[in-house]
């Protein structure tokens, strides 16, 4: 059964694995790996670790028998980035597609994304990325539009999550 863990340094090797899996890139979104982090080394992963409790982001690994099969970020801010990225990023390595826990894991984000006092999520994905589409609209997103951006056409959802908290 797959979990939905706070990343952790403990889950070193494990996450190199998934991240060696997607190849090279920084295309694993929802893990909030930018191109300056060093993650090879114990003490540059740690580094990095830390850094995601500081960031506009609750970031959560699903991990099932001690493999990271993926990542999901729920973005607070800054309204900037949020806007064009979205409120929620998930990645799944590839070998853990196909198995519905994309969906599952946008699904149990969503009382995280209420209790931060969001009533709505916006999701956005590539325009081409019809597996990523289906996901959203499976966890209940409904498309917004098809818009073309400067990073090419995407496609935006939105997921009401309920009557935010106060």
């Amino acid at each position: 059964m797959p979990e939905l863990l706070a990343p952790t340094v403990r889950l070193h090797r494990a996450w190199l694995e998934a991240h060696r899996e997607w190849g090279p890139g920084l295309h694993e979104d929802g893990f909030g790996l930018s191109a300056a982090d060093q993650v090879d080394s114990p003490a540059g992963f740690a580094v990095w670790v830390g850094s995601l409790t500081a960031d506009h982001a609750v970031h959560r690994w699903l991990v099932e028998d001690g493999r990271v099969l993926g990542g999901i970020a729920l973005r607070t801010g800054p309204a900037e980035y949020v806007s064009w990225a979205g409120h929620l990023g998930f990645g799944l390595r590839p070998s853990a597609r196909g198995r519905g826990l994309a969906s599952w894991a946008l699904r149990e984000m969503l009382p995280e994304a209420r209790r931060l006092g969001l009533s709505r999520v916006l999701l956005v994905c590539e325009g081409e990325n019809l597996a990523s589409a289906k996901t959203i609209e499976r966890a209940g997103g409904v498309l917004e539009e098809v818009r073309q951006t400067g990073h090419g056409l995407v496609r935006r959802y939105w997921i009401t999550v309920g009557p935010a908290a106060t």
